[in-house]
């Protein structure tokens, strides 16, 4: 599975920190592995350069072979958390699309 990040103008992905989040994706998704052509990571600060609570995004977009794009957002107080978030909520979202793959 290939992982894309993307970042909006406020800030950008040092190296140590897309290979913790590429680590840690890798490890929640294994089990779509088969099914994930490639995974975009999108993170933007809602507020800008102003602090405000639960303002750091996290996007991920999942690319699934054979279907249309699996999108999910989760939001929260670090981009870490955030990412951890989304993860849930995609692997959620990808088991109920896999079943219906399975049931057809």
């Amino acid at each position: 599975m290939t992982i894309q990040f993307n970042t909006d103008n406020n800030l950008s992905v040092r190296e140590g920190f897309s290979k913790k989040l590429q680590d840690m994706l890798n490890s929640e998704l294994k089990r779509f592995d088969e099914i994930i052509t490639r995974l975009e990571v999108h993170f933007g600060d809602e507020n800008g350069h102003k602090k405000g609570v639960d303002d750091k995004r996290c996007l991920l977009e999942a690319r699934v072979k054979g279907k249309n794009p699996v999108v999910v957002t989760a939001f929260a107080s670090n981009y870490e958390i955030a990412a951890k978030d989304a993860a849930e909520k995609l692997k959620k979202t990808l088991n109920a699309v896999l079943q219906k793959m399975q049931a057809h």
